[in-house]
């Protein structure tokens, strides 16, 4: 007579499936006790796994194929040192808005409180750092708890989750029918901003004498580039960018104010934000960059951050992409267009040129030490059209975002929100393996000031690995 048991599958087989069915394609860590099983396991279900000299680097790595995809990737780190060394990428992935989820592996669940190897309150910690942090209660349910660290990762504003694993829970095993199946979780649902508030928001625009448009990363996170196109175009609005919003719309575009962008903030009256936030990076939107009497049309999908800082004249709560549209649809039914021929836009071009014969000046060191700008001017004329730049760096980073123009959104990575130095090598390494299995042709220029490269110049090794 024979006999049939069923499959038993252990946590480590479990963690990978639950991943994969969440549509996870990356995973950036370092292997070690107790999740070098996991890693193994990861790579035979087809998850792409990228060796890292430091989780700190991985983090970054994983939370830019987030940005740059709009799905997590994950960072495997070890216990203790090593998962502290994640926290800050799941800070940076944070304060950017950046989808990732951070697996850490942990003391055996009957060492706890015994002085284990490497135990320290994981769960507790990540929790200043994340949108979600929580540890699977078993292993059937391991599933569960991945699905809602990815959806939680991508909905509402994007952020870091952290699941901590226990060494004995990644060896162990049960029947594979005991383990609860989760689908992978849709898109976040897209929500439209209030008719009314969409029609006085046009209203003020239509008004205004010194208009400005001001581009956030939001936009090129949300994929908003062709609404917002449209909408510029039609409008005929001067707008800039914050730093990873270059692209959306061209840098090359007429209507593009960036080289103006101190006289445009001081002057503006009406400013329309799409995916950007009054953080330090805009100067919390107060005097005296700004004019005391300025109107704010904030457009954020995070209803908490309306009239941060500065109370917004009009709130237009939605996805962006969403919002936008909503904008072009009832623009077509005004018919109407800023016009050249507005003093504004005198006050503006006039700066443009201004800056524009300076930076002229400072590339030319024929009678002086070389600098920033002749570097740039000279580097521009050898990078590809349209390659995906990843810079840091102070001076490095500043410059080159003035001196580098963007065509194309999600092709400028730097310091972000934070403000952090030391992502550029790990973002250089996740954009470069996007490009090479989805965009063949495209190719990632990392440039790196020397200080912000002596953060994690040692992944340099990773990239020729």
């Amino acid at each position: 007579m024979s006999t049939s048991t069923e499959e038993e599958v252990g946590g480590a087989v479990i963690i990978a499936e639950a991943l994969v069915a969440q549509g996870v394609e990356y995973m950036f860590g370092i292997v070690g006790f107790p999740v070098i099983e996991l890693g193994v396991c990861a790579q035979a279900v087809g998850i792409k796994y990228i060796g890292m000299r430091n989780e700190q680097a991985a983090c970054y790595a994983a939370s830019a194929v987030g940005y740059l995809t709009r799905r997590p990737a994950v960072c495997l780190v070890v216990s203790g040192p090593g998962m502290i060394h994640a926290l800050g990428g799941m800070a940076n992935a944070n304060e950017n808005c950046w989808p990732v989820i951070v697996i850490g592996g942990s003391t055996d669940r009957n060492q706890e409180g015994c002085g284990g190897f490497q135990e320290f309150p994981q769960v507790e910690a990540a929790r200043l750092y994340s949108k979600y942090a929580a540890r699977p209660d078993s292993l059937s349910r391991i599933p569960f708890f991945i699905e809602k660290a990815v959806r939680t990762s991508l909905y509402g504003r994007p952020g870091a989750c952290y699941i901590d694993i226990p060494g004995d829970m990644i060896t162990a095993t049960l029947p594979r029918s005991a383990v609860q199946v989760y689908e992978r979780c849709p898109p976040m649902p897209k929500t439209l901003a209030d008719p009314s508030s969409v029609s006085q928001a046009l209203a003020l625009l239509r008004q205004s004498k010194c208009p400005l448009v001001i581009i956030g990363k939001g936009s090129a996170y949300g994929r908003a580039e062709n609404e917002i196109r449209e909408f510029i175009a039609a409008t005929g609005l001067p707008f800039l960018a914050t730093p990873m919003g270059k692209g959306v719309v061209s840098d090359t575009s007429q209507l593009c104010v960036g080289a103006a962008r101190s006289k445009a903030l001081q002057e503006a009256d009406v400013i329309l934000l799409l995916g950007a936030r009054l953080n330090w990076i805009l100067h919390f939107g107060l005097p005296p960059r700004f004019r005391s009497d300025v109107k704010f049309i904030q457009v954020d999908l995070c209803a908490e951050q309306m009239g941060a800082n500065i109370r917004a004249a009009v709130c237009l709560l939605g996805d962006i992409r969403v919002v936008v549209s909503q904008l072009n649809m009832t623009h077509r039914q005004q018919d109407w267009r800023f016009p050249a021929s507005a003093p504004w836009w005198n006050v503006l071009s006039s700066r443009i040129e201004q800056n524009r014969q300076m930076t002229e000046a400072m590339t030319d060191t024929s009678n002086g030490p070389l600098n920033y700008y002749a570097v740039f001017d000279e580097l521009n004329k050898h990078l590809d059209e349209n390659c995906i730049i990843i810079s840091e760096g102070a001076n490095t980073m500043d410059i080159g975002r003035a001196m580098i123009p963007n065509d194309l959104p999600r092709h400028r990575l730097d310091a972000g929100t934070f403000g952090t130095m030391g992502v550029g090598l790990g973002y250089a390494i996740a954009a470069a393996l996007l490009c090479r299995d989805h965009f063949p042709q495209k190719r990632v220029v990392c440039i790196e000031g020397d200080s912000a490269f002596g953060f994690s110049g040692m992944e340099l090794e990773t990239v020729c690995r």
